[in-house]
């Protein structure tokens, strides 16, 4: 039974200290400098503000889970239980860590509230993505996407923000807002450069040893190799060229992989613009 659920733990700690986080940055850095934020967390901020100004009390961490919960049995089928859980426990300690913490202020200038805010949100979204979770929301929504498709969607829910922030501007402040659109864009490269589950990086394997590499590559990951015998133009001795399409948090485990069976390889690598064709990606 433990070994069972061993591998939630480390995972379930690792969501609550971003649920922790994700609450710590909306009340020191975004609540507190009159930001928005993107996504489900933006728009319960951007409706708690509405509802506030008709005289209606419904707390930001409420709003959260009223948001949120439809939208994770929706793609509850498509997604693994796993994701589900974590990205609902998210939610969860989110929404009673900002009722049952009152963070102080760090700053009083909103330029660094913007910019170390955008920097820990986005952040620990990586960290809920990367551990198999995610902050809710449209994290749901864009993974549910990007499985299907293969591919990053990232720039579509920043386009989602972007029209919430441009509510928000149009119904409060635009200076607050213009200050959103940028917290939103640091926070949008920051999960782009750190989470790469959707990047891929070509590799080409010079090699004396052309069938124990392939033989062991395509036992271990499931992904085609490509061989072509060729020589070396200094010894005039033959050498095979191989190539494979791997993705980039692959990289470092498949090249040990392969001095390990030759000492001898050269392996170059090239990040890989676009790719067409089938890709296996682990589901999440």
């Amino acid at each position: 039974m433990f070994q069972k659920y061993k591998s939630y733990i480390i995972p379930t700690m690792l969501i609550i200290f971003s649920a922790l986080v994700q609450s710590y940055t909306i009340q020191v850095f975004i609540v507190h400098s009159k930001l928005l934020t993107g996504g489900f967390t933006g728009l319960s901020i951007l409706i708690n503000m509405i509802m506030s100004e008709l005289g209606i009390k419904l707390s930001v961490g409420t709003l959260l889970l009223i948001l949120n919960f439809p939208v994770a049995l929706l793609c509850a089928k498509e997604i693994s239980k796993k994701f589900v859980f974590l990205s609902l426990l998210h939610i969860v300690m989110t929404s009673i860590f900002l009722k049952t913490f009152k963070f102080d202020p760090l700053f009083t200038n909103i330029l660094l509230n913007l910019t170390i805010g955008a920097v820990v949100h986005g952040l620990q979204m990586v960290l809920a993505l990367k551990v198999g979770g995610s902050t809710g929301g449209t994290d749901f929504i864009a993974l549910y996407i990007s499985n299907k498709i293969n591919k990053s969607i990232w720039i579509y829910i920043f386009i989602f923000n972007m029209s919430i922030i441009l509510i928000f501007g149009y119904m409060f402040t635009w200076d607050g807002a213009g200050y959103s659109i940028v917290f939103q864009f640091v926070t949008t490269k920051v999960i782009d450069t750190f989470y790469n589950r959707y990047r891929r990086i070509t590799l080409q394997i010079f090699t004396k040893k052309a069938d124990e590499v392939s033989k062991m590559y395509i036992s271990k990951y499931r992904h085609g190799m490509t061989k072509i015998l060729g020589e070396g133009a200094y010894l005039r001795e033959d050498i095979s060229v191989c190539y494979t399409v791997v993705s980039v948090y692959e990289v470092n485990d498949i090249v040990k992989a392969i001095l390990k069976v030759d000492k001898n390889a050269i392996i170059n690598t090239f990040k890989t613009e676009a790719f067409y064709g089938k890709f296996y990606i682990p589901p999440i």
